[in-house]
């Protein structure tokens, strides 16, 4: 048996686990030491399994990711979460479908701060689907619309895919984390027009609430600035070269902490219970990164990523027909594993043939985590739809579902905007260089 032959085998069993529900990180490690072992041997196997678990566990450049998530955790328990979403209320509600859209705009708003689609998505379902019951707005809208808006949250800087990205391919996590600024944008703008036209068509689907003052408009200005001040402070410093990501991490942690002090709204309990929530997500994306390495080893021995890419590039086929099919390869994928979990188990197969089709690397991260995106809020294990359903629990999961349909074709002409305009994405890394 040939050591393609081995590793064709080793992703169906890999497929056929998952399958059965076993956890994605235990399924790569153990597919990739067995794989490695049938190749190698099983000394080398576990020599390799071994090495890549204490890499992952002591790697410096992975410790930026529980700063980050301990970032969002404070900012949601310090209620900043909620002076973001009253801002955004304050200013769009009086708008058709108003309320919808300050809930994008404040998923906008707290993915700057948190750097999780699910985290987002979970804080806003709590702050923003009781007001949208106090104003009569369709629960399917609504719930569309945090699942939807929660997403953001992977693209927006600080984003945890992104660093996961960085760190697997070698780039700089600086660079994406600017190529996701407008992209970001653009899918919020976008997303808003999508709410602006329905409840324009249909308004009983989002009713205009009372107008505020102006007075009122640019005192709820207040919420937002120490958001900027934050994403400033944490993106800013960190191109202006007085921060590494890591440093620019653990800064953006001790200035949250610090404006959840001087609000008086983060008490000793709420602390306690970040730095568990923190905990616990930091160990799901650490565990899943250590098996994503494993069964990356393998593949690489088995060397199918380089043959797909020799393959795929010498295809009587242009060069973005064959990128169209990744893409829709990824947005199928999506619907039935966790984005981080497929980002991590494609990377090592699809990023040779990006490199050898000539595409830019920075640019194509964004177009992982735009079409992951669509996978959040698609069934059947849209981690966005079950955890706003989750938070509401009398709405039912086909509803969120339902509502989030229009989101997903908004996501999809994104996603076609980034593949035919790539500047996009790149105007600001290379403005920065």
């Amino acid at each position: 048996m040939t050591e393609i032959q081995v590793g064709i085998l080793g992703c169906l069993a890999l497929l056929a686990l998952l399958a059965c529900s076993m956890p994605v990180a235990f399924a790569m490690a153990a597919v990739g030491t067995v794989g490695f072992a049938i190749v190698r041997s099983p000394e080398a196997a576990l020599s390799m399994a071994a090495s890549d678990l204490h890499g992952t566990f002591s790697s410096y450049s992975l410790t930026v990711i529980p700063l980050f998530v301990l970032m969002g955790q404070i900012a949601f328990h310090g209620g900043i979460s909620r002076r973001l979403f009253n801002a955004a209320y304050v200013w769009l509600g009086a708008l058709p479908g108003g309320l919808a859209m300050a809930t994008v705009a404040a998923c906008m708003g707290f993915g700057a701060i948190c750097g999780s689609g699910p985290a987002t998505a979970a804080t806003m379902a709590a702050v923003a689907l009781p007001e949208m019951r106090r104003y009569n707005y369709d629960m399917e809208l609504g719930s569309g619309a945090v699942a939807a808006g929660g997403s953001l949250g992977m693209l927006i800087p600080p984003s945890v895919v992104f660093i996961v990205y960085a760190i697997m391919t070698e780039q700089s996590i600086g660079a994406l984390f600017l190529a996701g600024v407008l992209p970001g944008f653009l899918i919020g703008g976008l997303f808003c027009l999508t709410i602006y036209l329905h409840c324009k068509w249909r308004p009983h689907l989002g009713p205009a609430s009372p107008r505020a003052s102006w007075g009122q408009r640019f005192r709820s200005l207040g919420g937002v600035s120490e958001t900027l001040i934050l994403f400033a402070l944490v993106i800013g410093g960190m191109f202006a070269g007085y921060f590494t990501p890591t440093e620019a991490a653990a800064v953006g942690v001790a200035g949250t902490l610090v404006v959840a002090l001087v609000r008086r709204q983060l008490t000793w309990k709420m602390f306690v219970r970040s730095i568990i929530e923190t905990l616990r997500t930091s160990c799901m994306v650490m565990i899943i990164v250590a098996g994503a390495v494993i069964f990356g080893r393998f593949l690489a021995i088995t060397r199918i990523p380089f043959a797909l890419a020799s393959t795929l590039a010498e295809l009587p086929l242009p060069a973005f027909i064959v990128m169209s099919l990744i893409i829709l390869f990824y947005l199928i994928g999506g619907c039935f594993i966790d984005a981080l979990a497929l980002l991590l188990l494609t990377t090592p197969i699809f990023f040779p043939v990006i490199t050898e089709l000539g595409y830019d690397p920075i640019w194509f991260g964004v177009m992982i985590v735009v079409v992951t995106q669509m996978g959040v809020i698609s069934p059947p294990v849209g981690v966005n739809a079950y955890v706003v359903s989750g938070i509401e629990r009398d709405i039912p999961l086909q509803t969120v579902f339902k509502g989030a349909l229009p989101f997903l074709a908004t996501l999809i002409l994104a996603a076609a905007l980034l593949l035919a305009f790539p500047r996009i994405c790149l105007f600001l890394p290379e403005f920065m260089r």
